[in-house]
């Protein structure tokens, strides 16, 4: 109840939209009754079976951990070179280990059979350093001759490739450890000892008989607990086991057949490396808190059954309950005996594995949910469960319900700090999600994080992109407020005709301006392309869209194109028209926005004229019919048109408030009707005086030839000219507009800066230490500035000699 509160409490404010109603925890009655039946059938069927291999051992925690709950990490130690005394002779076989401690253990020494060295000495015996035991020298072709000494000590209670060696060889398998990591009696005189600690005493001992040849530092992969992280022990131990090969093989088989589909694919590989490569599945532990395995011993009596170690016995019946038990038993035993569970639990992805099917009421086959919503369609889940889990779901739906759970596993990457290190206490890096909500909004978070990657790949949180990611709700909420400021007006009859305001038909665009057929053909543009990426399922790619739709077109362009219809001495059709394209347009935008950003979207459409809820994913016609490409291109002409005159204005320093005259050339007739049609807007954007004209080119120009200037752009005696596309001029009249002289005296400042700092970088370059001594990443680097000092400085010089040859023309 407290954390699973507190985890619950999260969500919710991370704004995941669950029935909550149907919020189920593992240990719930019914999901329990589900388990047991699980382990029932699996028994049944021959797949669970109890038995004594080597399980990965955890002495603190003193229970068995599955392979995928150990973690690798490569850490420094010593590698241990000694001494195999061979029987009745003078000599030794050299062997060396990263663990001395298991020598105590050892019940072999293992050779190559055609190394060399050794081959006299397979078959005879060699004595255990500081034992009385004789061993064999053996023979296997799984030694490489070219590693370390090409002899192998082996110990096959203590270590995994050693433990097949010793099933393969019929060898003894000793056990030298007890639960807690502790020397047993097996051990002789190091027997109570910490496996560490008798890794020294027993290093010293030999060192003082004289069997120590060296130690050397070694990288090694240490084995560690997920669980509690101390280094895992190979241990030999009776447990529960669930036989993996034939359930694997439907499971492989559905990828391979397509019925299965992993997102990204590129998890396929390593989907098919783990179930190809897999080995049962030790499903018991050794702890208090978990599901019980329904498994119940049985004793002749209840004297015997208090006497027997463990409480266990090779007696023993499975059912799904004691009572099931004891009927069981009394039919399989007769009257009168005794039973006692196993205590040991399983393994929590037991449980978890009956998890789309348990929580819909199974094995109850009549179960309302189970019918309508098994086998569901999605699995969303990280990248790191893909075995713990998502496997091991696919394998126990076939085996249980005869279907697959879902047909699509889509993999999230892992959140990382801004580093790209895991976050971890020990580290200081946790972020909280709940802390980032009260500085930067959910909304935010949730599309930093949904943008932030393709699927399955890690995000490197960084708080600037959260912010950037605020800075786009406060443009999505300013938006709206512009929108609403422009609505306070509009009577009874206008809001109406707002709410249901529709441009999905083709027709319904036909007789409006331009601009307005644009934004309303780039809507449906940007809704046919966000469908697409959700429907394969690239969340990222299609929150960009929405993000690049709304700043980059409809904030940018459309809302200041907008005002000059909205405000001024204008048409009340006009108006109205544009109020209607403004609102169906940001309707739209916030119907794609809301599964990411659901909190303001939520509240922007609530403020807004609108007639029954918002179309969601999955729900949006296409648009393909409703787009019109002429003016999408037509429209581009003109935004082409408004930077180049916005680029010209930087680039002479004209002041940015100042309105300019400016003539548009345009050669196609019907392209220069439109955008004489939509001059206000092109002034409005490109901040143009009254004066501002369209015209078509002259037949022949009058001015001679004139000057080149940047950009494109040629100076005549009164004016720019810049070359927009074929086609397209703009002719710029600047004289007035800016001073020649405090800009050529600007542009000389800049020339020498660049200078002395391309020559301090070639007097670097030049000297010899530098160059052969330095990084060669460092000298590419350096190489690279160079080169980009040189363009910097040839483009300043180019525009002191447009600017002093415009200056003249001026």
């Amino acid at each position: 109840e407290q954390y699973g509160g507190f985890i619950t409490q999260q969500m919710c404010q991370l704004g995941a939209s669950c029935d909550w109603s149907r919020e189920r925890f593992t240990l719930d009655q019914g999901l329990s009754e589900a388990v047991q039946e699980a382990f029932v059938q699996l028994h049944k069927k021959g797949l669970v079976y109890r038995g004594s291999y080597l399980v990965n051992w955890s002495p603190n925690l003193q229970t068995a951990v599955s392979d995928l709950e150990v973690e690798y990490t490569e850490e420094p130690g010593q590698l241990f070179h000694f001494r195999y005394p061979i029987a009745d002779s003078e000599d030794h076989i050299p062997v060396a280990t990263t663990r001395p401690e298991t020598i105590l253990g050892d019940t072999a020494v293992a050779v190559h059979p055609e190394d060399d060295r050794y081959k006299h000495l397979v078959g005879k015996m060699c004595h255990v350093p500081m034992t009385n035991r004789l061993i064999p020298v053996i023979a296997d072709s799984y030694v490489e001759r070219e590693f370390g000494t090409g002899a192998l000590k082996i110990t096959p209670g203590h270590d995994p490739n050693d433990y097949e060696i010793g099933k393969r060889c019929n060898l003894e398998m000793i056990n030298i450890m007890d639960d807690d990591g502790s020397m047993n009696a097996n051990a002789g005189p190091y027997e109570g000892l910490d496996r560490f600690e008798a890794r020294k005493k027993l290093w010293a001992d030999m060192k003082e008989a004289g069997l120590v040849i060296k130690e050397e530092p070694y990288t090694m992969r240490v084995p560690r607990s997920q669980r509690g992280g101390e280094i895992v022990e190979p241990l030999v131990r009776e447990q529960w086991f669930v036989r993996m090969e034939s359930l694997a093989k439907p499971a492989l088989q559905a990828v391979e057949d397509g019925s299965l589909q992993i997102v990204p694919a590129r998890f396929t590989k390593t989907w098919t490396m783990w179930l190809e490569n897999i080995r049962d599945w030790c499903i018991s532990r050794q702890l208090w808190w978990g599901h019980r395995i329904p498994v119940w011993y049985v004793f002749p009596d209840e004297a015997a059954a208090d006497a027997a170690p463990g409480s266990r016995c090779d007696d023993y019946v499975v059912a799904r309950d004691e009572s099931e038990a004891l009927q069981e038993a009394q039919a399989k035993f007769g009257e009168g005996v005794a039973l006692r569970q196993d205590p040991d639990v399983l393994d929590t992805w037991f449980s978890s594995g009956l998890w789309p099917f348990s929580t819909l009421g199974w094995p109850d086959q009549a179960a309302p949910d189970l019918q309508r919503f098994y086998p569901t369609s999605t699995l969303e889940t990280g990248h790191d469960i893909l075995f713990f889990w998502v496997a091991r779901m696919v394998m126990m739906g076939i085996e249980l319900t005869g279907q697959l759970p879902f047909s699509t596993i889509y993999l999230h990457g892992l959140v990382r700090d801004e580093q790209g290190r895991k976050m971890s206490k020990s580290l200081g890096n946790v972020v909280d999600p709940v802390e980032i909500i009260k500085s930067h909004s959910c909304d935010a978070l949730r599309f930093t994080l949904a943008t932030g990657t393709a699927a399955g790949q890690d995000l490197n949180l960084s708080m600037d992109r959260v912010t950037a990611s605020r800075n786009f709700c406060n443009k999505l909420w300013n938006a709206g407020k512009f929108i609403l400021m422009n609505l306070e007006s509009a009577d009874q009859e206008r809001w109406q005709s707002l709410e249901t305001a529709d441009f999905a038909q083709a027709d319904s665009l036909q007789g409006l301006p331009l601009t307005e057929r644009w934004i309303l053909s780039a809507t449906h543009q940007v809704v046919d392309e966000v469908t697409a990426a959700q429907e394969r399922l690239d969340f990222g790619a299609a929150g960009r869209l929405i993000y690049d739709f709304f700043w980059n077109q409809f904030a940018d362009w459309y809302i200041e194109a907008a005002k000059v219809r909205l405000y001024g001495q204008v048409e009340p059709a006009s108006q109205a028209s544009a109020q209607k394209v403004l609102v169906y347009a940001f309707r739209t935008v916030l119907s794609l926005a809301h599964p990411i950003m659901p909190f303001i979207t939520e509240e922007l459409w609530g403020a807004l004229p609108h007639k029954g809820p918002a179309l969601m994913v999955g729900q949006w016609p296409s648009y393909a019919h409703t787009i019109d490409q002429d003016s999408l291109e037509q429209f581009k002409v003109l935004q082409d048109l408004v930077r180049a005159i916005r680029n010209s204005r930087a680039e002479y320093g004209v002041d940015l408030g100042m309105r300019i005259p400016a003539t548009l050339v345009i050669e196609n007739d019907a392209l220069r009707e439109l955008l004489q049609q939509e001059l206000a807007v092109i002034g409005s954007l490109a901040k143009l005086d009254d004066t501002a004209s369209v015209e078509a080119p002259a037949a022949h120009s009058g001015n001679g030839a004139a000057a080149t200037a940047t950009n494109g752009a040629a100076a005549s005696s009164q004016s720019v000219t810049v070359v927009v596309s074929p086609g397209v001029q703009v002719r710029l009249p600047l004289a007035g507009l800016f001073d020649a002289e405090k800009e050529l005296q600007r542009l000389s400042k800049q020339e020498s800066k660049i200078a002395a700092d391309l020559e301090g970088l070639t007097k670097r370059l030049s000297a010899s230490n530098f160059v052969d001594k330095a990084p060669q990443a460092v000298v590419e680097k350096a190489y690279a500035q160079q080169a980009e000092l040189q363009k910097k400085l040839e483009a300043v010089k180019q525009k002191q000699a447009d600017m002093a040859q415009l200056a003249t023309a001026l």
